[in-house]
C-alpha cells in the first residue's frame, strides 16, 4: 500500500510533485484559453454562422469527452508519463495549424485533434490531486490546483478574442501552442505518478467487476449532473460572449468578471468544502447560477446590451461556476475508493467537458432560431432543475477510503 503523499501541516504547494502538476496545467490550460472564444471567431471570419461557429467548440469537446472515456484503461496499459507527454502535444501542436485555413470543416478536425490532447491533461491531472493528496485536504488542494486552471483563463479568455481583433487571429494561434512547452513537466509528473499510483493499480486490476463498478458509478450521478448543469451555461459565456456582448470591449470585461470570479470561488470554497462537506453547498449555488443567468438574459434582450447588467450577471454566475467545480469533484472523490479515483476523474471531467460542449452546441442553434437570451434563460432553467434534484437526493456521502 502507497505511503500518505503529504503530512496534515505541509502546504500544499510544496508536496512532491504539486509544483509540476501546477506548471503542467498553467501552460495546457493557457493553450485551450486562448482559442475557446477564438476558434468559433475563425469559423465566423471564414463564413460560418453562429451555429457552425457552435460546432466547433462542440466537437472539441465530444472528442474530449470520447477520449476521457479510454483514460482509466490507458493509464494503466500505456502509463501515465507517455500518456502525459502526448497529451500536452496533441492539445498543442495543432493550434499552429488554425492560422492555415479558416474553413470550417478543418478547423473541426483540428478542434478534434485537441479535444483528445484536452482530454488527457484533464483527467491526468484531476486524478493527480487525488494521488499527490490525502483525502482530508482534497478541497484545499482541488483549490490550489483550480488556481493553476483558472488563472490562464481569467487572463486570456477576456483578451484573446482582443488579441485577435487588434493584433490578427494567427498571433492567438501561434500562442496556443503554449502546452509543448508543458512537455518536461508531464514527464516529470506522469513519471513519479506511475510510482505512487502502482499499488492503486493493482488493487484495480484484482477488484471484481460488476457490482463494484456499479456502485462506482452511481456513487458519481449526482456530482455529474450537478457538473453538467452549470458547465452548460459557463461553456455557452465562454464561446459566445464575444457575439451577444456587442463589442470586443464589453467581452472582455464579462469575460474578465466571469473567469476572475471562477477562480477566486474555485479556490476560496475548499477550506469550507473540507470542513463542512461539499453537498451542503451545491443547492444554493445552482440557484445563485440561475439568477445570474436570467440578468444576463435580460442585459441582451430585444436586440439591445445593457453592458453593466450584462457584466453583473456573468460574474455571478462565475461565482457559482467555480465553486461548483470544486465541490463536485470533492464529492466524486469522496463517492468511490481510492483505486476508482481515476474513474471519478474521468467521470467528472466527461460532465465537465460534456456540459461545454452542449453549452456551445445548443445555445449555438437556440440563438440561430431565436435570440442568445433564449438560450441562456434555458439553461438557467437547467441550473433550477438541477437544484430541485439535490434537494431530493438529500444526505450527503461519506468520504470512502
Amino acid at each position: 500500500m502507497r505511503q500518505p503523499s503529504t503530512s496534515p501541516g505541509g502546504p500544499i504547494t510544496r508536496v512532491p510533485g504539486m509544483p509540476a502538476l501546477l506548471t503542467m496545467s498553467a501552460l495546457g490550460f493557457s493553450g485551450y484559453a486562448l482559442l475557446l472564444p477564438v476558434a468559433p471567431l475563425w469559423a465566423v471570419h471564414g463564413g460560418a454562422g453562429s451555429g457552425g461557429a457552435g460546432l466547433v467548440n462542440a466537437v472539441l469537446m465530444l472528442a474530449t469527452v470520447l477520449t476521457q472515456t479510454t483514460m482509466p484503461t490507458a493509464l494503466r496499459r500505456i502509463g501515465w508519463r507517455p500518456t502525459m507527454v502526448a497529451g500536452v502535444l496533441l492539445l498543442g501542436l495543432p493550434s499552429a495549424l488554425f492560422m492555415l485555413t479558416d474553413a470550417l470543416g478543418w478547423l473541426l478536425a483540428l478542434s478534434a485533434v485537441r479535444g483528445m490532447g484536452f482530454a488527457v491533461l484533464t483527467v491526468c491531472g484531476s486524478s493527480a490531486v487525488a494521488a499527490l493528496v490525502d483525502g482530508p485536504r482534497h478541497g484545499r488542494a482541488i483549490g490550489v490546483y483550480g488556481l493553476s486552471i483558472a488563472v490562464p483563463q481569467l487572463l486570456l479568455v477576456p483578451g484573446s478574442a482582443w488579441i485577435a481583433e487588434s493584433l490578427d487571429f494567427p498571433v492567438v494561434f501561434a500562442l496556443g501552442a503554449l502546452p509543448v512547452l508543458a512537455v518536461p513537466a508531464a514527464a516529470a509528473l506522469g513519471g513519479r505518478l506511475q510510482r505512487i499510483t502502482a499499488d492503486d493499480d493493482h488493487e484495480a486490476e484484482d477488484a471484481a467487476p460488476g457490482r463494484a463498478g456499479w456502485r462506482v458509478l452511481l456513487g458519481l450521478i449526482l456530482p455529474s449532473l450537478v457538473l453538467l448543469a452549470v458547465t452548460t451555461p459557463g461553456g455557452a459565456l465562454l464561446t459566445f460572449a464575444p457575439q451577444f456582448a456587442g463589442s470586443a470591449a464589453l467581452a472582455a470585461v464579462g469575460l474578465l468578471g466571469f473567469t476572475a470570479a471562477t477562480a477566486l470561488s474555485r479556490w476560496a470554497v475548499g477550506g469550507p468544502a473540507d470542513r463542512y462537506g461539499p453537498r451542503v453547498f451545491l443547492a444554493p449555488l445552482l440557484v445563485l447560477c440561475a439568477g445570474g443567468l436570467g440578468v444576463c438574459a435580460w442585459a441582451i434582450a430585444d436586440g439591445g446590451t445593457h453592458g453593466a447588467a450584462l457584466v453583473l450577471g456573468m460574474t455571478v454566475v462565475g461565482l457559482a461556476y467555480g465553486s461548483l467545480q470544486n465541490l463536485t469533484l470533492v464529492e466524486a472523490f469522496a463517492a468511490v475508493p481510492r483505486r476508482s479515483h481515476p474513474t471519478a476523474s474521468a467521470v467528472w471531467n466527461i460532465g465537465f467537458d460534456a456540459g461545454t460542449g452542449l453549452g456551445s452546441l445548443v445555445v449555438g442553434f437556440v440563438a440561430a432560431g431565436a435570440s442568445f437570451a433564449a438560450g441562456l434563460t434555458t439553461t438557467a432553467a437547467v441550473c433550477v432543475l438541477a437544484a430541485a434534484v439535490v434537494l431530493v437526493v438529500g444526505r450527503p456521502v461519506r468520504r470512502t477510503a
